[in-house]
């Protein structure tokens, strides 16, 4: 059966040079990218584009026998390693920072394995300040684009403008904030806030999930070492997500075979590959959500954000569609698994029309009726 891959959301990796973020990426990829034993190897950001697991979208199949399955997709962006000073252009840095500022969330890696064969370029291992140094970085020019609007802002609130002076406001309480060292996504900011925000893309204020880059022997027991665990300790402490994964089984799992997989698997005792979980969660920090639309033609995987109305969902796959909204025939992955087909979905009455003020949930199929 063909897959297809739909639209994606960005996601970027960055870390300090020599983590292992172009081994992750590559295996993410399955592209050959090279990742090499000195800094800076990538300058120009490699982007890949890779399915969002999904095992619903194969349950779902399975009794709607479609021709085709499309699958929800994330892109992940392979950003050169920062270093001390990237702020102020250190080993390229402004340019690197740049390409952070247009992805939707960032995968921080964090290098907790030794290898004397891979130089760090910081001397010595030691995860959280390595995360420090990249945060500082993020952080440093967060306020070099607050103060350079702040300028701007400040010329245009002295002649008496009322949106200048709410949004001068606004500033002057974010660089406040920033200057005490807090990243944006821990200052709490009212809606008006965000939206005055949003527009500055501050690199603080994007969704981060750290992964804790371990060697072959610890990803096979159970028991983080200390050095992971400071990895998930400071991203709970920030309001953020880590996983574990090892970049250099990833590489060889996403090389091999895909059957040759399985047993390759069991031998580090993993249920699937971690890539499968990274993919996943990185998909999962952007507060989104999944319905599906399904038939003989194809069974596709659509992404809404939270609370999407009906109407919403609707138009994410055709304008046309929201526009000319009528009604929202709907039911649920859940049911479908205990009812086997739809006739049996409608006979038990989980089969229902749902109207504009419906709020679609994760897994949801719908079949959207609209007049135009």
């Amino acid at each position: 059966m063909p897959v297809v891959l739909s639209m994606s959301l960005q996601a970027g990796i960055v870390g300090l040079p020599n983590v292992g973020k172009s081994t992750i990426f590559n295996a993410l990829t399955e592209s050959g990218i090279p990742a090499e034993n000195y800094p800076f190897c990538t300058i120009d950001p490699n982007v890949g584009i890779v399915e969002v697991p999904d095992k619903r979208m194969v349950q779902i199949s399975k009794y709607i026998k479609p021709q085709k399955q499309i699958f929800n997709t994330i892109e992940f962006v392979d950003i050169a390693g920062l270093v001390r000073g990237a702020s102020n252009g250190e080993g390229l840095g402004n340019q690197f920072l740049s390409h952070i500022r247009t992805v939707d969330a960032i995968v921080h890696v964090v290098r907790c394995f030794e290898d004397s064969n891979v130089t760090h370029v910081e001397g010595k291992l030691e995860p959280l300040r390595d995360i420090e140094i990249i945060e500082t970085e993020l952080l440093i020019r967060d306020l070099q684009s607050i103060e350079k609007r702040l300028v701007k802002i400040n010329k245009q609130a002295r002649t008496g403008e009322k949106d200048a002076n709410i949004e001068k406001e606004c500033l002057e309480y974010v660089l406040e904030q920033v200057n005490k060292g807090l990243q944006l996504r821990n200052i709490e900011l009212s809606k008006n806030q965000h939206k005055i925000l949003k527009p500055l893309a501050l690199l603080t204020n994007k969704p981060v999930l750290y992964i804790a880059n371990v060697d072959e022997n610890e990803i096979q027991v159970e028991n983080r070492s200390s050095r992971a665990e400071k990895v998930f300790n400071y991203a709970y402490e920030n309001g953020c997500e880590a996983i574990r994964l090892c970049g250099n089984i990833e590489m060889e799992i996403s090389t091999m075979p895909k059957s040759d997989r399985s047993v390759f698997l069991e031998e580090y005792n993993l249920s699937e590959p971690g890539l499968f979980k990274l993919i996943r969660r990185a998909y999962g920090l952007l507060g989104l959500e999944t319905f599906f639309t399904a038939g003989e033609k194809e069974v596709r995987a659509w992404t809404v954000r939270q609370n999407t109305t009906a109407p919403g969902a609707a138009g994410v796959i055709h304008t046309d569609f929201e526009r000319g909204f009528i009604k929202a025939e709907i039911y649920h992955f859940d049911d479908l698994m205990v009812h086997k087909s739809e006739s049996a979905l409608k006979d038990a009455g989980k089969v229902r029309l749902e109207g504009k003020n419906y709020l679609v949930k994760d897994g949801d199929i719908i079949f959207f009726k609209f007049n135009v």
